[in-house]
């Protein structure tokens, strides 16, 4: 059973092999590149934007592996009607899938690992300077997460195909599902892996400067992109006046449509220094750098889980409901 389910692998894992190869090759040269660099805090300014598009497209391994090896895996048995001869042997349905589902598998696991550990090396010098470890898209590509979405974009798209029984519709179903999955745990799940850590930063002139917005779409005195040194920001309150209530909307909208003219600069200019006269302060909670490990260790055992579950009801369908 296993020999049979290298053979049909046998294709997807070449392809797969000489990819990872080619992969290999630039990530150790622009590792060495990298760590040429005299003045590490050049790093961030030459090499931000290349280790952002790698982190994306290296993001789209998950969805790539569920789309053509875990789609096909069932689906294009059914299309084809092949298995009506593999549940004819002596090898049971609930074996055959499971015995599939593990040679991809470790298949997936060696590409994710392999891929995750080579663009990290690379990218740590780049990584320690920039202090952005967190970052929805840089964290999916780096450490041991992308193993454990690998796995479960297999798994899904295996079962995806047993449902669905088309094996172009699973390919698209799970690429999007996987996507999807991606987005959803960096915004929802992954800021309370741990309780997080809360400060309260006075909002001075010179600290609304070093923000990236202020107001929002719906109004109110929001303030966006303030920073904790060495963390990732989860949540900021709107701003607070030195009692703790919020600030009107009033006074926050006199200051960003009727400021004084004072002739100040920076990023916000005579508004910053009308909302600092005002003693303002934020509440933030964030996560520490040092805690990039551990939540890494938590992603991979969240998706680790997901898979074997979906794996569960699929063992359970391929037995109990496809004829």
């Amino acid at each position: 059973m296993i020999r049979m389910s290298l053979r049909q692998f046998r294709v997807q894992g070449l392809v797969a092999a000489i990819l990872l190869a080619l992969a290999a090759v630039y990530l150790f040269r622009l590792g060495g590149e990298i760590r040429a660099v005299r003045d590490a805090t050049q790093l961030p300014s030459r090499y931000g934007q290349s280790m952002l598009f790698l982190a994306a497209g290296f993001g789209l391994v998950p969805a790539l592996i569920g789309a053509f090896w875990g789609a096909p895996l069932v689906a294009r048995e059914l299309e084809a009607g092949t298995h009506r001869l593999a549940w004819n042997q002596s090898v049971t349905r609930r074996r055959w899938l499971a015995v599939k589902l593990t040679v991809l598998g470790l298949a997936a696991v060696a590409v994710a690992g392999t891929l995750s550990a080579l663009l990290t090396w690379a990218a740590d010098p780049v990584d320690q300077v920039a202090g952005d470890r967190f970052s929805a898209i840089l964290f999916g590509a780096r450490g041991v997460a992308p193993i454990g979405y690998a796995v479960f974009a297999l798994v899904l798209g295996a079962v995806i195909g047993l449902s669905v029984r088309r094996t172009l519709p699973a390919m698209a179903l799970v690429f999007l599902a996987v996507i999807a999955v991606q987005f959803a745990v960096p915004n929802l799940l992954r800021p309370h892996y741990l309780p997080a850590e809360r400060v309260t930063v006075p909002m001075s002139a010179d600290a609304i400067n070093q923000a990236r917005a202020l107001g929002s779409i719906t109004g109110g005195p929001v303030i966006g992109g303030v920073e904790v040194p060495n963390s990732w920001v989860t949540a900021t309150s709107r701003l607070r006046t030195a009692d703790g209530r919020q600030l009107s909307d009033a006074a926050f909208d006199r200051c960003l449509d009727e400021a004084p003219t004072t002739g100040a600069t920076g990023r916000f200019g005579d508004t910053a220094v009308c909302l600092g006269e005002l003693d303002l302060h934020v509440d933030i909670a964030y996560q520490p750098n040092q805690r990039f490990w551990p939540f890494q260790w938590i992603e991979l055992a969240i998706c680790l889980g997901l898979g074997a579950l979906i794996a569960v009801v699929g063992l359970w369908v391929v037995q109990r409901r496809v004829t």
